[in-house]
């Protein structure tokens, strides 16, 4: 009897979502649609449901350790605290990004403030060399 016979189907299509699950985020981290620190929790997920479809009584033995005695409770339990992990990443990142866009936001004011400071100083530097030269200049 092979390995698959013996494996239900049920389990067999987790493993497949969960091997194409590491396959696209290594394929969306080769292609630089999603950088590596992102990627880490989805592979961390696919690997978790890896190790739940191959291993039979893990569900069932983990869910008794804490206290839930339906298994797809805890199956539950376990997608809403990754949710939760990817929400706090992406605050994460959120909250960098709006500090790094506050900073650039306030660099560029000051460039803008000293490239119009230094226009205006030119503009009256270029005044005041054509108010000279007139003065200079032989009166008709």
């Amino acid at each position: 009897m092979s390995l698959l016979a013996a494996i239900p189907l049920q389990r067999i299509e987790v493993l497949v979502a969960a091997i194409l699950i590491c396959v696209v985020i290594f394929e969306l981290v080769r292609r630089r649609h999603l950088m590596e620190r992102y990627a880490l929790l989805w592979l961390l997920a696919g690997v978790a449901l890896m190790v739940l479809a191959l291993w039979q009584g893990l569900l069932t033995t983990v869910s008794g350790w804490v206290g839930i005695y339906y298994p797809p409770a805890a199956l539950f339990a376990a997608g809403f605290v990754f949710v939760l992990a990817i929400l706090l990443q992406f605050s994460i990142a959120i909250s960098r990004l709006s500090d790094q866009n506050k900073i650039l936001a306030q660099r560029v004011a000051l460039l803008q403030q000293q490239l119009e400071r230094e226009q205006t100083e030119k503009a009256q530097g270029e005044k005041a060399e054509e108010e000279s030269s007139e003065g200079l200049a032989p009166r008709r």
